[in-house]
């Protein structure tokens, strides 16, 4: 049996992390089942791309997501991450409300 999503790790990933700006990649792997380093990996590159900014404070880093970067999908050029992750936070909400 197949286990694909609809949803990238990539994008499930800035999900976590507009959530959390200061989430441990740790935590990411625990909330998404991937490990560690595969969370380290797709982190690195949002970052390197320019889709999130990652700053050392202490011991921990904070996150920023860069909301006006465009999908990466040829087809959703036209729209930008924060509306994306606004439609997937709306939804997550709504479905608990539900529950």
């Amino acid at each position: 049996m197949s286990t694909w999503t609809f949803i990238t790790n990539h994008a499930r990933v800035l999900m976590v992390i507009s959530q959390d700006p200061t989430v441990r990649l740790r935590d990411i792997a625990s909330s998404l089942d991937i490990t560690e380093r595969a969370a380290q990996r797709i982190v690195t590159e949002l970052v390197d791309e320019g889709y999130l900014s990652r700053k050392r404070e202490g011991r921990r880093n904070v996150y920023t997501v860069h909301p006006k970067r465009p999908m990466r999908v040829p087809q959703a050029k036209s729209v930008d991450i924060g509306s994306f992750l606004d439609l997937m936070h709306r939804n997550n909400a709504e479905l608990r409300a539900v529950a």
